[in-house]
C-alpha cells in the first residue's frame, strides 16, 4: 500500500505503525537482507501457525522496504491460480525486473500454494536480479531440498515465527485500550499468540472486570467470538460478516448480490476494520481460525438465513464463472467450489487447499504411449487400448496433469463430447451404454451434445479423493457451467459407494454399470441438464447440518439407484392415497425423485408440498385429454376430494361400482404414464 501524504492508504499505514509490536529480530534481519550485510540471506523463509502474525510481518517488511525506495511486489498465495502460469501472473513486475533493479518479493500464505515451491526455488528465484531480496512466509517450513544444495543453503535464512513474548504482548493490550488490571487474564488466556491477544483485546477494552478463569482452549476461543458476534451493530452487520467467513475472498460486488446494494459499501468498509480481515488484490478474506468458528456458530444460531446466503452468494459466484475469461474464470471456479466445503459433503473438499505441485496442460504427442502405459497399469489392457483408441479419434477431449517442479505426466483425464452416434463410439462399451441411456430416457435435440469423463486416471491415488481428482473436477465444472447445448454429462467412477453421495448432491444419479477387467466394476452417473438450471443444480449443494446428513432435504439424499417403473408406480398409488397426511408422505420414495427435486427447487418449498402439488396438477391434467375426463372425475373424487371410500366415491358419481373401478384403473395408469414420462424426459406434464 502506497504512502500517499493525506490518503487514506497513510492513516492505514500510520494505524499498524502503531499496532505493531514486538518482531525487532525480525525486522532486522530483512534490514540485514535490504542493506546486503555480509551473512544476509537474500530468502527469509518464515514461517509459523495460522495466527502467528506471518501478515501483518509481511505488510510491515512491505512499508520498511517502500520507505527504503524498493520495488515492492506481493503475491497471496491464497488468491492466485496454483501454477507456474498463476504464480507468474501474479508476480509479472518481479519476474519483468532489470538486473539493477532493487526489488522486493513478498509471498503470503504460501502453504496455499506449497506444490509450487520446488518450482520457485529452482526455476523463479534464480531469474530475479542479484540485489533481489525475497520473503516467503507459510505454515509449514521449507523442505529440505533448500539446506542440501549447498547454494540454497547460504541464500536462505529461515525465521520460525513464535507468539509474542511477554514485553511485546503487554504492549499490544496496552495500544489497543485493554485496561491494566485485564492485562494478565488475557495474558495467560492467549499465550502470546498474536491473533488470540487481537480478538480478547477486542473484547476485554470494553470488559469492566478481571476474566481470571479464562484458559487458551478451542471452546474458550469460540466463546470469544460469540461475544463479539453478539455485539455486531444490526442484523445487516451480521450478514455480512456471515458472507465474508463463508467465502474465499468477500467483494463489495459479492456483498451486493447477498445483502444489496443499499448497504454493500458501507458493510465492506467496516469488514475492513475488523482486526481479523485482511485484503488483497481479490477482495478481502478473514483468518482461517475466525472463519472456520464464525461460519459453524452462524449456521447454528440461522440456519435459515444462513443457506440464503449461500444461495446468494453461489448464485453470484456462479454468474461469475459464466461471464469470466482467461485465467479469472479458475479463480472464480475455485471461490464457488469453496462453498461445498460446508456440510455433508465436506469431506470431498477440506483437505485440498494445498495445490500447485501439479498442474493441467493439454497434450503433447509425446504423452500418447506415457498415457496408455498408465492406463495399462491402473485398469489393465483393455483400458490401455480403449486409450489409444480415443487418443486416435478424439485427441481433444484429453487433459494431462504434470509436475510443476519436473514437467513430468503424472495423471490424465478423457472428456469425452458427444454429438451423434458413431462407430468409434459403438466400439467403446462404456460410451456406447451412454449413448443407449440417452436415447432411452431422453435423446440428445439439434445443437445438443453431452460429455462424459472416460478416463480419470490419477495412479497414485486412482479412484480416491485427491489434489490431482480435485484439479479434474474443477475442469469437468467449467464445462457443466459454460458449455453451450450440453444436453447429458457423465461421470464414470471404479468406486461408486464413495462416490454416490457426491455425484447425488450434485445432481448425478447411477444409471448403469460395465463390468471390466480385474473384477472392476465402472459406474456410470448422468445428469440431464436440459431439466436441471445451473442455478437450482447450485442450490442443491445447499450446506445442510453440521455433521448429520439426515436433516437434508429429500432432493440432496444421496440414493442407491433410481425406481423401477414398477417400484416408482407403487410410489405414486401410496401417495395418492396418502395425499391428505403429510407425515404419511415423508417417507414415500418419490421424494428421492428428480421430478419432485425439481418442484421443490423452482417452487422454493418442502418436498412433501411439492409432491402433493405436483400429484394435484397431474390429476388435473387429464382434463386436457377428451378421453380421461371420466378417468379424471374418479381419481379427483377418490383422492383430490375430501377422502372416502371406493364405493362412496362411485355412489358420488352416481355410476355402477364396476364402471367407477374400471374409470379409477385407468386414471391411475395415466397418471402413474405422465408422472414416469416427466421424471424420465424432464417434460412438464402434459
Amino acid at each position: 500500500m502506497e504512502r500517499v501524504p493525506g490518503s487514506l492508504a497513510e492513516r492505514l499505514n500510520s494505524a499498524r505503525d502503531r499496532a505493531f509490536v514486538g518482531r525487532s529480530a525480525e525486522l532486522g534481519r530483512f534490514g540485514a537482507a535490504l542493506r546486503q550485510e555480509p551473512g544476509a540471506g537474500a530468502v527469509l523463509y518464515v514461517h509459523g501457525p495460522g495466527g502467528v502474525g506471518k501478515s501483518a510481518l509481511l505488510r510491515r517488511f512491505a512499508d520498511e522496504a517502500r520507505d527504503a525506495g524498493r520495488i515492492v511486489v506481493e503475491v497471496d498465495g491464497r488468491l492466485i491460480d496454483p501454477s507456474p502460469l498463476g504464480f507468474e501472473a501474479e508476480a509479472a513486475k518481479a519476474a519483468g525486473a532489470g538486473p539493477g533493479d532493487e526489488l522486493v518479493l513478498l509471498v503470503d500464505a504460501f502453504e496455499r500454494c506449497q506444490g509450487l515451491e520446488g518450482w520457485l526455488r529452482d526455476r523463479f528465484l534464480p531469474h530475479l536480479p542479484e540485489r533481489a531480496v525475497v520473503v516467503i512466509a507459510g505454515r509449514l517450513p521449507p523442505s529440505t531440498a533448500w539446506t542440501v544444495d549447498l547454494a540454497w543453503s547460504e541464500a536462505l535464512e529461515i525465521l520460525p515465527l513464535a507468539p509474542l513474548d511477554p514485553a511485546a504482548s503487554a504492549a499490544l493490550l496496552e495500544r489497543r485500550g485493554v485496561a491494566p488490571a485485564l492485562h494478565q487474564p488475557v495474558l495467560s488466556f492467549t499465550g502470546g499468540h498474536p491473533l488470540a491477544l487481537t480478538l480478547a483485546a477486542s473484547v476485554a477494552v470494553s470488559d469492566a472486570g478481571p476474566q481470571a478463569t479464562w484458559e487458551p482452549t478451542p471452546d474458550v476461543i469460540a466463546a470469544l467470538l460469540a461475544a463479539l458476534i453478539g455485539e455486531l451493530p444490526s442484523p445487516t452487520h451480521r450478514m455480512a460478516l456471515e458472507t465474508a467467513a463463508h467465502t474465499m475472498t468477500t467483494t463489495e460486488g459479492l456483498l451486493k448480490a447477498v445483502i444489496g446494494e443499499q448497504d454493500a459499501a458501507e458493510m465492506f468498509t467496516w469488514l475492513r476494520g475488523l482486526p481479523f480481515a485482511q485484503y488483497g488484490r481479490h477482495g478481502l478474506f478473514l483468518h482461517d481460525l475466525v472463519r472456520e468458528i464464525l461460519d459453524r456458530d452462524l449456521r447454528w444460531r440461522d440456519p435459515q438465513g444462513y443457506e440464503q446466503m449461500h444461495r446468494r452468494a453461489g448464485h453470484h459466484l456462479l454468474a461469475q464463472v459464466r461471464t469470466s475469461s482467461g485465467a479469472d474464470v479458475m479463480s472464480a471456479l475455485r471461490a464457488l467450489t469453496y462453498l461445498k466445503r460446508y456440510g455433508p459433503m465436506a469431506p470431498y473438499f477440506q483437505d485440498l487447499d494445498q495445490e500447485g505441485d501439479v498442474y493441467e496442460d493439454s497434450l503433447r504427442p509425446e504423452d500418447h504411449e506415457t498415457l496408455v502405459r498408465m492406463a495399462r497399469e491402473v485398469e489393465g489392457e483393455r483400458s490401455a487400448r480403449f486409450v489409444r483408441h480415443w487418443l486416435a479419434h478424439q485427441p481433444s477431449a484429453f487433459m494431462v496433469y504434470r509436475r510443476t517442479d519436473t514437467g513430468e505426466t503424472v495423471a490424465f483425464m478423457t472428456w469425452l463430447r458427444m454429438t451423434a452416434r458413431s462407430e468409434e463410439a459403438e466400439a467403446d462399451p462404456v460410451v456406447a451404454a451412454a449413448w443407449d441411456h440417452v436415447e432411452r430416457s431422453a435423446p440428445l435435440r439439434p445443437g445438443e451434445h453431452f460429455l462424459l469423463a472416460r478416463f480419470m486416471v490419477d495412479p497414485v491415488t486412482y479412484g480416491g479423493i485427491s489434489h490431482v481428482g480435485h484439479l479434474m473436477q474443477l475442469r469437468i465444472c467449467v464445462d457443466w457451467i459454460r458449455s453451450q447445448g450440453l444436453g447429458w454429462s457423465f461421470i464414470l467412477s471404479s468406486d461408486a459407494a464413495l462416490w454416490t453421495p457426491l455425484m447425488s448432491h450434485l445432481g448425478h444419479r447411477q444409471v448403469f454399470e460395465t463390468p471390466w477387467d480385474q473384477g472392476r466394476v465402472f459406474t456410470a452417473f448422468a445428469c440431464d441438464w436440459r431439466v436441471t438450471p445451473l442455478e437450482i443444480w447450485f442450490d442443491r449443494t445447499q450446506p445442510g447440518a453440521l455433521s448429520d446428513p439426515s436433516v437434508l432435504p429429500a432432493a440432496d439424499r444421496p440414493d442407491e439407484a433410481a425406481l423401477t417403473r414398477a417400484d416408482f408406480d407403487r410410489a405414486v398409488r401410496d401417495a395418492l392415497r396418502a395425499l391428505h397426511h403429510p407425515d404419511d408422505l415423508r417417507s414415500n420414495p418419490l421424494l428421492s425423485s428428480r421430478t419432485v427435486a425439481v418442484e421443490a427447487e423452482y417452487g422454493n418449498s418442502d418436498p412433501v408440498d411439492a409432491l402433493r402439488r405436483l400429484l394435484t396438477e397431474t390429476v388435473e391434467a387429464l382434463l386436457d385429454e377428451p378421453r380421461a375426463v371420466k378417468a379424471h372425475r374418479a381419481v379427483a373424487t377418490t383422492f383430490l376430494e375430501r377422502p372416502r371410500t371406493q364405493e362412496a366415491s362411485a355412489q358420488r358419481l352416481g355410476i355402477p361400482y364396476s364402471t367407477y373401478r374400471r374409470h379409477l384403473a385407468q386414471g391411475m395408469e395415466r397418471v402413474c404414464e405422465l408422472l414416469w414420462r416427466r421424471e424420465r424426459s424432464g417434460a412438464p406434464a402434459e
